[in-house]
C-alpha cells in the first residue's frame, strides 16, 4: 500500500465523518485536504468549471448565439462510435430546443471511415447549410477541412483528440488539447466539450431573451448522455469528468432520453444503471450499429422521442450486437492463431494482418490482445489494397502519437486518437513500412517510460470483513471508476479455497473463506483458464494464499453478496 501518514487519515476521518478505510482510500488517491469535500460530493454548482476557460469559447458562444438569433442553417457531422453519438445528440437536442433542425451525418465507418470527408461537405453545402459542426473528430483534417471553408462552409470543431501544433483552417476549434489552450481540461471526451458548448451558447441567448417566448432546454437532464459517452470513451474519470458521470448517472436512473430508455429496458439491465453497463452493455450496443449495418443507428437512437419508434432502433441495435459478436469471436481466434504461431508477441508492439478482418472490429481485437499479452497492439483489415486498422495500448505507450508521426512521415493517410486508443488508414504496400516504424516508435518510448511493475494494494480486509455496507459505501464514495481512477484493489490474507471450478469456457470459480473459518465468499477469475492464476486455483486448493482483487456486489437471486474479482494471489504453505 502506498505510505500515507495515519495521522492524516484520522485527521480526515474525524473532519469529514468518514470511516478510516474511506479516508484512507481518499488521502492515497493523492486527493488534498482542501480538495476532499469537492472530491466526494461534487456538484455542478460548486465544481463545473467555466467553460469560457476553453480556448476560443468566448468568440465561438458568441458566434453562435447570433447564427441562432438570425436563424442560420446548422449541420452536424459525427463520429460512428459512442462518443460521436452522444455529442451528436446533444448538440441536436439544444439546437432542436432553440428552432433548428440540423441533420446528422455519421459516417459509414467500413467505406468512409474515420473523420469528416469531402463529399459529406459538399452534400451540405448543396442542402444550404451554414454551419458545419464536426463533433468528436476533425483536428487532424486538415485538407478537408480546407475543402469545406472553400466551399464557404464556417466549420466549427468541437474534438478532443491529441492536436499538432498546426490547426486545421476552421472557423472555430474548441480542444482542450489544442498546445495553446490552457484552461486544464485535457480529461474531457468530446460529449463533454459539447455539453460545455452548449452551456457557454446557452448563457447569451438567455441574456438576449431567447427563452421568454419558448422552454429553455434542460441542459442538466442531458448529463446522462455526457456520462454515457465519457465511459464509453475511456478517458480518464478525473477532475471534471468525475463530476459529469456522477451527476449523469444519477440523471440516467430517471432518464427523459426515450432512446437511451429504450436501449436500457432492451439490454436487461436492472436496478441502477452504473459504470460497467454503460462500457460493456450500453456503450456495445450503440457501437455495434456501424460495426455491422448502419452507422447512425446510435446517434439516431438517442435522438428520438416517439417510443415505439425509439424501442424498434433499439432492437435493430441489440440484433446487429449480436451478429457483432459471433464475428468477433472468429477474428479474435484467427489474430490469436497467427500471433502464436508467428511469435508476434516477441515484438514492442503487436501487430496482425489479414485480408479475412472486419474493419469494423478491428479496435475490439486490439484491446483483446493487449490484455492478453499486456503489450500495445494493433489489428489492420485489408480489403482492395487499402489497410484500415486500430491500436490499443497500455500505460505509458502513447499510442496515437505514434499515429501522428507516422502520418507526418508519409506512411499513413489518416492517424490519431487518444494516448489508449487510435485508428489508422493506409495503402497496402506500405504495411511493412508502417509496421516497422511502430516497431521502433514504440521501443523508444518504452525506453523513456520504464514500467513500475509493482502492483498498488489499498487495502488488507479478512473474508468476514468484507460486508455489503462496505463495498456500496466505496463504490458510492469514491467511484465512478474508470480510466486513472481504478477500483481499489483489497488483499484477502491466509484463505482457504473450499471448491474450484471452471464456468463457460474460460472463467474460473472458487468459494474461499478465512483460514480460521468464517463465512464463504465466491470469488471469480476472468479468462483465467490456461494461465498460471488459474492452474493455481484449480491445483491448489490446500494451499493457504493470498488473494488480491476488486470487491462487487452480486445480486443474483435478488440478495445482495459481496463477491471478489481476483487480479492475482500469492500461494505459500502455513
Amino acid at each position: 500500500m502506498p505510505d500515507v501518514d495515519l495521522s492524516a487519515i484520522e485527521q480526515t476521518a474525524r473532519a469529514h465523518d468518514l470511516p478510516e478505510v474511506i479516508a484512507r482510500l481518499v488521502l492515497q488517491r493523492g486527493v488534498k485536504p482542501d480538495e476532499i469535500s469537492s472530491f466526494l460530493n461534487p456538484t455542478l454548482k460548486n465544481n463545473f468549471p467555466d467553460p469560457l476557460s476553453l480556448k476560443d469559447m468566448d468568440a465561438l458562444a458568441e458566434f453562435i448565439a447570433a447564427a441562432i438569433l438570425d436563424e442560420k442553417s446548422f449541420a452536424i457531422f459525427g463520429d460512428f462510435d459512442v462518443d460521436g453519438a452522444t455529442s451528436s445528440a446533444l448538440l441536436h437536442r439544444y439546437l432542436k430546443a432553440c428552432g433548428i433542425d440540423a441533420p446528422i451525418t455519421i459516417p459509414d465507418r467500413l467505406t468512409e471511415g474515420y473523420g469528416p470527408n469531402i463529399p459529406a461537405l459538399q452534400a451540405m453545402k448543396d442542402q444550404s447549410v451554414d454551419i458545419v459542426f464536426l463533433l468528436d473528430c476533425g483536428t487532424t483534417a486538415f485538407d478537408t477541412v480546407a475543402a469545406g471553408a472553400a466551399m464557404g462552409l464556417d466549420i466549427v470543431i468541437l474534438d478532443h483528440h491529441e492536436a499538432e501544433e498546426t490547426l486545421p483552417q476552421a472557423r472555430f476549434i474548441i480542444n482542450p488539447k489544442r498546445k495553446d489552450d490552457t484552461s486544464g481540461l485535457t480529461m474531457l471526451a468530446a460529449c463533454g466539450v459539447t455539453f460545455m458548448t452548449c452551456v457557454a451558447i446557452n448563457a447569451i441567448v438567455r441574456r438576449a431573451g431567447f427563452w421568454q417566448e419558448r422552454a429553455e432546454p434542460p441542459l442538466k437532464d442531458w448529463l446522462d448522455l455526457v456520462a454515457l459517452g465519457t465511459v464509453c470513451d475511456m478517458v480518464p474519470l478525473v477532475g471534471v469528468n468525475r463530476l459529469l458521470v456522477r451527476q449523469g448517472f444519477m440523471q440516467m436512473q430517471n432518464s427523459s432520453n426515450t432512446g437511451l430508455k429504450a436501449l436500457i429496458d432492451i439490454s436487461g439491465i436492472s436496478g441502477e444503471v452504473n459504470t460497467y453497463h454503460a462500457g460493456f452493455v450500453l456503450g456495445p450496443r450503440i457501437n455495434a450499429g456501424s460495426r455491422v449495418q448502419d452507422s447512425t443507428l446510435g446517434a439516431r437512437l438517442l435522438t428520438l422521442d416517439d417510443a415505439e419508434e425509439a424501442r424498434n432502433v433499439a432492437w435493430m441495435l441489440n440484433d446487429c450486437n449480436d451478429k457483432r459478436k459471433s464475428i468477433q469471436i472468429e477474428m479474435e481466434s484467427e489474430a490469436i492463431a497467427r500471433v502464436e504461431a508467428r511469435g508476434l508477441d516477441q515484438y514492442p508492439l503487436i501487430f496482425v494482418v489479414s485480408e479475412n478482418f472486419h474493419q469494423g472490429l478491428s479496435g475490439l481485437v486490439a484491446g483483446r490482445l493487449k490484455e492478453k499479452y499486456g503489450k500495445p497492439a494493433c489489428v489492420v483489415a485489408l480489403a482492395e489494397n487499402e489497410g484500415r486498422g486500430s491500436g490499443r495500448s497500455v500505460t505509458g505507450i502513447h499510442i496515437a502519437q505514434a499515429f501522428i508521426d507516422a502520418r507526418n512521415a508519409g506512411l499513413i493517410e489518416k492517424g490519431g486518437g487518444h494516448a489508449m486508443a487510435g485508428g489508422f488508414s493506409l495503402s497496402a504496400e506500405k504495411v511493412d513500412q508502417f509496421k516497422q516504424f511502430l516497431f521502433e516508435h514504440i521501443a523508444q518510448q518504452s525506453q523513456s517510460n520504464v514500467a513500475n511493475i509493482t502492483t498498488q494494494i489499498d487495502g488488507v480486509l479478512s473474508v468476514r470483513g468484507a460486508k455489503v455496507d462496505l463495498v456500496n459505501l466505496v463504490q458510492s464514495q469514491i467511484g465512478p471508476f474508470g480510466q486513472e481512477a481504478p477500483e481499489p484493489l483489497f488483499m484477502f490474507q491466509n484463505v482457504r479455497i473450499h471448491s474450484a471450478d471452471v464456468v463457460g469456457e474460460a472463467h474460473i470459480r472458487v468459494m474461499i473463506s478465512d483460514w480460521e473459518g468464517g463465512g464463504r465468499m465466491k470469488a471469480m477469475a476472468f479468462r483465467a483458464v490456461g494461465t498460471p492464476l488459474g492452474d493455481a486455483l484449480l491445483k491448489r486448493s490446500t494451499a493457504a494464499f493470498n488473494i488480491l482483487g476488486i470487491l462487487k456486489i452480486d445480486t443474483w437471486g435478488g440478495n445482495e453478496k459481496v463477491e471478489m474479482h481476483i487480479r492475482d494471489a500469492d500461494f505459500y504453505s502455513l
